[in-house]
Parts: structure tokens; C-alpha cells; sequence
């Protein structure tokens, strides 16, 4: 699922703004790697995103994949996914959403609930530390698996 430009390219500006904010180098690597990430809507896992890297970057390594995703999860670009029994996958929307995945094949999919966004932290969840984001996850059988 491709992203539309109008979103690609807001998403682009934000990385441009984060890391010139912390001053941090603007590589050829580094906007090929969140370009990855952020040009679909599918949640890639780290093996996706450094095997379309690599055609475009021969010489980019798994090491510095994983290394860069790491950086743009402490920047605040990327977050991840876990869906069950399969691979952190990695999210550039960072704006408040939630994920109905799918747990026949997987697909991790975003989508927007006023309701959901609106949710308080229960008095039992704030007790066991400090909560730093909320989403709201479904599971359940996706429309290409039931067709």
C-alpha cells in the first residue's frame, strides 16, 4: 500500500526537520532508509526495508539498518509494530493512530478513531510506571483473508 505524496512528502519534511533540529549529518544512507519506511503504509520489517535499500545501495549493510532505525526511533520518526508471532515492523506515521492487524497473514494496517484517541490511561496501567503513548490495537481477520 503506497503512500499518496501529499503524505510522503510531509513525512519527508518532518524527518528533514528532526534531524537538522539534533544536528546530526543528512546522508544519503539515512534518507534511503526512512524513505523505505515511510514510502508504504505496510510496516516493514527490518529485512524488507534493508533488501529494498540495498538495490538502491549496494553497499549499505544490515548493521547500519538497524543501527540508523534505531537512531530514528530515539528521534521520534519511527515507531514499531510488534504483530504477533512475527517481526518488529516499523511505522513512519508517527501522528496519534491505531492498527487493526491481521492474524492469518499479518497485515498491519493504520486507521483513525476519535474515540480511541480520547482514552485515559487507567488508574492500574499508570501504576506500573510512566505511560508515554497509547494506541489501540485489533486483531482480527482482514478482507483480503476472508474473501
Amino acid at each position: 500500500m503506497k503512500r499518496d505524496p501529499e503524505d510522503m512528502a510531509r513525512l519527508m519534511s518532518r524527518f528533514e526537520t528532526a534531524i537538522r533540529r539534533v544536528g546530526i549529518k543528512r546522508t544519503h544512507q539515512r534518507i534511503e532508509i526512512f524513505r523505505e519506511v515511510a514510502r508504504t503504509g505496510d510496516h516493514p520489517d527490518i529485512e524488507t526495508i534493508f533488501g529494498n535499500v540495498r538495490r538502491k545501495l549496494p553497499t549499505v549493510s544490515l548493521d547500519t539498518v538497524y543501527r540508523t532505525l534505531g537512531l530514528f526511533g530515539k528521534l521520534g520518526l519511527v515507531t514499531t509494530v510488534r504483530p504477533l508471532n512475527e517481526r518488529v515492523r516499523f511505522d513512519a506515521n508517527t501522528d496519534v493512530h491505531h492498527h487493526f492487524v491481521c492474524a492469518r497473514c499479518g497485515a498491519t494496517r493504520d486507521f483513525e478513531h476519535r474515540d480511541f484517541d480520547a482514552l485515559r490511561v487507567p488508574k492500574t496501567a499508570a501504576a506500573l510506571g510512566r505511560v508515554e503513548s497509547l494506541r489501540v490495537e485489533l486483531r482480527g481477520i482482514c478482507a483480503d483473508c476472508m474473501a
